[in-house]
This record gives structure tokens, C-alpha cells and sequence, in this order.
């Protein structure tokens, strides 16, 4: 993601970055949701864990994607009301350099900070 001319995030370009990686992302929970992990055969107790494993890993994986996946949506939301780059708590403008990292921040640093330890109580 490049600054303008001015100093400031190209919305054109994050908005285009972020419909690729929301493309990227339908692709692979599609792919995800329609593997399938184990055969139709009568599995011992080692395959049967093995099997277990390897789907938790595949639910844990659709559920960080479908995260990241949501937060793009809400991202090229705020982008389409003018809103994008501004802290959902505060009010306050998100730091260029946070957007570059983290294109679909909602929060600034501080208030992130502050969501995520409310979030582990």
C-alpha cells in the first residue's frame, strides 16, 4: 500500500488490495468447506484421532479466514461511507502507519489494546 502525493493512504488502492484478498479468502473457504478429511472406511482409534485433529485444524483454520474475511467486508463498508481510517471507540483518526500494517484496522492502537483486554476477561 503506497501513500498519495499528499502523505495520505490511496483509498483506490487499499480498496482494490482488499477486494483481492476478500476474493483470495471466498476461495479458500470454499475449498476448505468442501474437503473432506476422512473416507467413508471404518477407521481405527489412530486414524480416528488423526482425523480429529486434522479437522479441528481445518475448523480453527475457517474460523481465522472467516474473521479476517468479515473484517475486510466491514473495511470496504467503511471505505464506501467515508468512515474508513477512523477509530470505531474514539472517534480519532487511526495511525497511517497502523493502516499500512493492519489495512482493515477498526480500532486505533489504544483502543485495540483496550478491546482485546476487556475481550480476555
Amino acid at each position: 500500500m503506497k501513500n498519495s502525493p499528499s502523505g495520505k493512504i490511496n483509498l483506490d488502492e487499499v480498496k482494490r488490495e482488499m477486494l483481492v484478498r476478500k476474493d483470495e479468502l471466498e476461495n479458500e473457504l470454499a475449498e476448505l468447506a468442501s474437503e473432506k478429511i476422512s473416507t467413508d472406511q471404518v477407521l481405527d482409534p489412530g486414524d480416528q484421532a488423526s482425523t480429529s485433529s486434522l479437522e479441528a485444524l481445518r475448523s480453527s483454520l475457517q474460523n481465522n479466514e472467516f474473521e479476517e474475511y468479515t473484517r475486510i467486508i466491514g473495511a470496504l463498508e467503511m471505505i464506501e461511507n467515508g468512515t474508513y481510517g477512523i477509530c470505531l471507540e474514539c472517534d480519532v483518526a487511526i495511525a497511517e502507519k497502523r493502516l499500512h500494517a493492519y489495512p482493515n484496522a477498526s480500532r486505533c492502537v489504544a483502543c485495540q489494546e483496550a478491546y482485546e483486554e476487556k475481550q480476555e476477561m
